[in-house]
């Protein structure tokens, strides 16, 4: 079938939740074009922003640097790549080394942080040290990589963290966060950006109105050399359930997920709380903003100690 935009070339794809047919260079176009659109829609960058862009090494994150140093020329220059070495044997080595190639291809800047160095254990570590205590790595894991990119871009001079989560992301995080009932964090996740912390960062999800598949699509025509093996510890979370079930759904009723997309943003805009009114806090142990006496890093930390003994 011939591609509906330039009605010229063959098509190679077709986007089900609005019948688009598009050949390769339209569609390459379009995905462009859609991250411009979301990060315009939400104001999610200002002039002269220093961006930190968190690079893991898959297809994702890897697409995201390269987009954003396309789009965002003449807006910003400071542009750089932050990537967390959970500590996860035979699985991060690879990534590390993709997007220290990648990095070097483009002539970003890359820095690396890894547990070890910050919280003095690795992901595998903590798998081990958590014992019985009912918590998923998937948890832990998140909650430490928070923390590091945190600290990445505040030693980056950076104001802004922009993350590689595509629509699969967003609308799975919604639904961890409705069955946990954790309604704060609901509307937490409307994309238009808060300022946190002292340095004011903002965290961006420019990539968010684009399906996982479609992002996967784009790489390999892009010929990126990202990263395809799974974490091992992916299936502990129910994350991976939910996955599933929402992928069986768009099979069954292709487009589905764009809908759930657009429902979630109306949902999380409504419930969403102006963070600013709240009563700031500070984590007893590490000093850094925090809703409780103690932030969830450090009692994350905390439990793992106790468990081991330390």
């Amino acid at each position: 079938m011939i591609c509906n935009k330039c009605h010229q070339n063959s098509g190679i794809y077709k986007r089900n939740y609005s019948g688009e047919i598009l050949c390769k260079p339209c569609f390459v176009i379009s995905i462009e074009k859609k991250v411009k659109k979301t990060m315009n829609d939400f104001s999610m960058v200002n002039y002269g922003d220093k961006i930190a862009v968190a690079v893991s090494g898959g297809k994702d994150s890897l697409s995201l640097l390269y987009i954003l140093k396309k789009i965002l020329k003449g807006i910003t220059s400071d542009l750089i790549a932050i990537t967390v070495d959970e500590g996860i044997n035979g699985y991060r080595d690879e990534s590390i080394q993709i997007v220290r190639q990648f990095c070097t291809r483009m002539n970003i800047e890359n820095k690396i942080v890894s547990y070890k160095e910050l919280f003095e254990l690795s992901t595998d570590d903590a798998v081990v040290l958590r014992n019985s205590n009912k918590i998923s790595s998937c948890s832990i894991c998140g909650t430490m990589r928070r923390r590091a990119l945190d600290l990445l871009a505040e030693r980056s001079e950076a104001n802004v963290i922009a993350t590689g989560h595509n629509l699969d992301d967003y609308i799975q995080s919604f639904f961890i966060n409705l069955f946990s009932g954790d309604i704060d964090r609901i509307s937490w996740n409307y994309p238009k950006p808060v300022e946190y912390g002292a340095q004011c960062i903002r965290k961006i999800k420019p990539m968010m109105g684009l399906y996982e598949k479609e992002i996967i699509f784009y790489a390999l025509h892009k010929d990126f050399p990202f990263q395809t093996l799974e974490c091992p510890y992916m299936h502990e979370s129910i994350r991976s359930d939910i996955r599933v079930f929402l992928n069986q759904l768009e099979e069954s009723h292709p487009g589905i997920k764009y809908n759930i997309y657009n429902s979630v943003l109306k949902v999380s805009k409504g419930l969403k709380i102006d963070l600013t009114s709240k009563q700031s806090l500070k984590c007893l142990i590490c000093k850094r903003e925090s809703s409780n006496k103690i932030c969830s890093v450090c009692r994350t930390v905390q439990m793992l100690s106790h468990t081991s003994g330390i």
